[in-house]
């Protein structure tokens, strides 16, 4: 008992000091202005998009000896000057309104903005996004029309023997347990980006919902898989090594599993006329190999700057990787290739042109001004999108 009142007692002195340590109640317990700016002390403004259409990007670090901005509206890497606050300061103006990839190279490092929330999806390189507008929305901008949505789904891949992710979009009025249903695109991404790279730097979403308002589009389902198993398989004791020029797992995957999972989740047309495959870079290459490998399963296959090499599409279609040329010919309904006239890979594609256009195999070829970009990336799937499943 003696010793339960010493603690009583105790208690009893701790209390007013405990009071005294917490906040008084009032405008102290509200989140004002003032408290807003204990909690989240103000950074620097980066990106800052300016009246007259430039840009200006901060970085800030009293301790750097070099910063530069490396930005797709920039040739090259540019250098920006320090303040007397450590702030790193560059103003550029792009050639038009678009979304741009860059980071900041400190000491060479390379850097994502700190003070910029939207990034780009990648497993490798670090990079922000600009949004750079101009005075009339373009389709890649969010409008004020109908939108749809992107979710993500999470599924059992047999062909991996893991469980996947992948992001989904249905168009606005979509209604799972309606009647309607609608044809599938299967979008892919390129090399080192993810399932969200299509949806968070291609925009897809809102291209695909401008374009559908003004009828230039069907409604359709956009299936957007994550086609490098390789990270999670290995991780998991599932691969032993990294084949990123291969096609056969993720073909296998679309054919095996994610086409059975969409089949099975959400309403949808299942003929080889109400399906395509299309991807950008080694997305291209994967979508070739894709649809020109099943194409009773697809009639319309798009290739964006696809990765491949030489002439190694005349092998693939003798080596089972594509299906015979008679075979193509017969089935697919629509062949599209893009690549821009600055691309590394654009003798590649002219090739594969040339060599369908010699075989008597209909398709095809549009070559925009521009490189291996996400700029030309969606303006390729504007173009696709007005063609597909009509």
């Amino acid at each position: 008992m003696k010793a339960y009142k010493t603690l009583i007692a105790a208690a009893l002195l701790v209390m007013p000091l405990f009071a005294q340590a917490q906040p008084a109640a009032g405008d102290g317990q509200r989140l004002t202005p003032q408290v807003m700016a204990r909690m989240f002390p103000a950074g620097v403004v980066s990106p800052e998009y300016n009246d007259d259409g430039s840009v200006t990007f901060r970085y800030q670090s009293a301790e750097a000896k070099e910063v530069k901005l490396d930005c797709q509206m920039l040739p090259a890497a540019a250098p920006m000057y320090k303040d007397a606050n450590g702030i790193w300061t560059i103003t550029v103006t792009p050639g038009k309104p678009d979304i741009y990839p860059y980071c900041f190279l400190v000491d060479g490092k390379q850097v994502a903005d700190p003070n910029n929330m939207f990034i780009f999806p990648n497993e490798g390189f670090k990079n922000s996004l600009a949004d750079v507008r101009g005075p009339v929305p373009s389709v890649q901008d969010i409008q004020n029309v109908p939108h749809g949505k992107v979710t993500y789904r999470y599924y059992h891949s047999s062909t991996c023997d893991i469980d996947r992710v992948m992001c989904v979009y249905t168009p606005a009025g979509y209604d799972p347990a309606g009647k309607e249903k609608l044809p599938v695109l299967y979008l892919i991404h390129g090399m080192t980006d993810t399932y969200e790279t299509w949806f968070k730097v291609g925009h897809m979403n809102n291209i695909l919902d401008n374009l559908i308002a003004e009828g230039k589009a069907k409604r359709m389902i956009v299936v957007m898989p994550y086609a490098n198993p390789y990270p999670e398989m290995m991780l998991q004791g599932k691969a032993d090594h990294y084949d990123s020029m291969g096609t056969d797992i993720v073909t296998n995957e679309i054919m095996k599993d994610v086409k059975p999972f969409i089949e099975a989740n959400y309403k949808v047309k299942t003929s080889a006329a109400d399906r395509a495959v299309a991807g950008f870079s080694l997305g291209g290459r994967q979508a070739l190999a894709c649809g020109l490998g099943n194409p009773k399963s697809f009639q319309y296959v798009c290739a964006m700057a696809p990765a491949i090499f030489g002439e190694e599409y005349k092998t693939n279609f003798s080596n089972g990787t594509y299906a015979p040329l008679a075979e193509v010919k017969k089935n697919v309904k629509f062949l599209w290739i893009g690549t821009g006239t600055s691309d590394f890979l654009i003798a590649a594609s002219r090739g594969l042109d040339g060599y369908l256009t010699e075989q008597g195999v209909k398709h095809t070829f549009y070559t925009p001004d521009g490189g291996h970009t996400w700029m030309n990336c969606r303006d390729y799937l504007t173009q696709i999108a007005q063609k597909l499943f009509k």
